[in-house]
């Protein structure tokens, strides 16, 4: 599912290269859960912004589902990304003028499509996360473990190979958001889908099957 090989990015900071991930190798299988773990600075969202090709290395081999994402132009990352790649952002990123369903339904875009499909998929989504009765409700009208929620299933609306979660739990009360994760990674279980979640929370790690530490990754092989 995710192979990674000598990798590394940097970025400019005046006249000087910061680099900002380094891994050597790491290695994800198909259906794994992993928590992405270690201190400031060690490169923990650049590395998924890498896994989800939005990012390109300076150097390495990066493949996704099959494919060498280092070798694609950004606009084929991008279709990569959304056919087979789900993401949930710590901030959840939900447009508020528009409805839970409507939100649902944008994943699809970049996807599948939003056809008549995609919003029986969508609502079956909404319909598993138990918001049935919410979905025609705007973001600022629901909770936030709800808006959780939603953000969950329009990552899932393409049916993804892989999904990637950027501190999902973010702010908010550890103990609804724990509740949402769990479901969330319930939900990828049965579907087999590859989880890799960026988290400064233990108790968010501890949830997951595996987790890396990018502190000590650096020259060592991570792998099943």
């Amino acid at each position: 599912m995710i192979h990674l090989r000598d990798v590394t990015k940097s970025y400019s900071r005046g006249e000087q290269a910061v680099l900002a991930c380094a891994v050597d190798r790491l290695d994800i299988d198909s259906g794994e859960q992993v928590a992405l773990v270690g201190r400031s600075g060690t490169g923990k969202t650049t590395l998924l912004h890498i896994l989800a090709g939005i990012l390109r290395p300076d150097r390495g081999e990066v493949e996704i589902v099959g494919q060498r994402l280092e070798q694609m132009g950004e606009s084929a990352r991008d279709r990569h990304r959304g056919r087979h790649i789900g993401m949930v952002y710590q901030t959840f990123n939900l447009l508020q003028p528009f409805t839970a369903l409507e939100n649902v339904l944008m994943g699809a875009l970049f996807g599948r499509g939003a056809d008549g499909d995609a919003r029986l998929r969508a609502e079956a989504l909404l319909q598993k996360v138990g918001l049935a009765d919410r979905m025609h409700h705007r973001p600022s009208e629901l909770s936030v473990g709800q808006v959780q929620r939603v953000a969950i299933c329009r990552a899932l609306v393409n049916d993804p190979e892989l999904v990637l979660m950027d501190e999902p739990l973010g702010n908010q009360d550890k103990a609804t958001g724990g509740q949402v994760l769990d479901l969330m990674l319930q939900i990828a279980a049965d579907d087999h889908k590859t989880v890799v979640m960026v988290t400064h929370d233990p108790e968010s790690a501890a949830r997951m099957q595996r987790t890396v530490d990018l502190s000590t990754l650096r020259g060592q092989e991570v792998s099943r």
